[in-house]
């Protein structure tokens, strides 16, 4: 094989994307936020995206927060109920991590 041919070829990183459970829309994961379901049932936003769980992606926008939560997304999403009481905890853990991007 040649060796200039090796340098020549540029390794191309792929963007994943996810769509969001809100709008529906397909976006980098980047800037999305990932809602995680462990296995004892606690749901929390995930910031780092690697947390252990079953995991869902809304947009960093708290209108996708207020479809997903008329919707039912994350119902469907983890299979199980999702109190009220998650969505006001989403909404504000949300609110916070938007505003340490901006």
């Amino acid at each position: 094989m040649n060796q200039t041919a090796n340098m020549t070829t540029k390794s191309t990183k792929k963007i994943t994307e996810r769509m969001c459970i809100g709008c529906r829309e397909m976006r980098d994961r980047g800037h999305m936020i990932r809602v995680v379901r462990q296995k004892d049932g606690g749901i929390f936003l995930d910031e780092t995206g690697k947390a252990q769980g079953r995991g869902a992606y809304i947009c960093k926008d708290p209108e996708c927060l207020k479809r997903v939560q008329k919707s039912k997304g994350l119902e469907r999403s983890f299979k199980a109920s999702v109190p009220t009481e998650i969505y006001e905890v989403l909404a504000k853990e949300m609110e916070e991590i938007t505003c340490k991007t901006k």
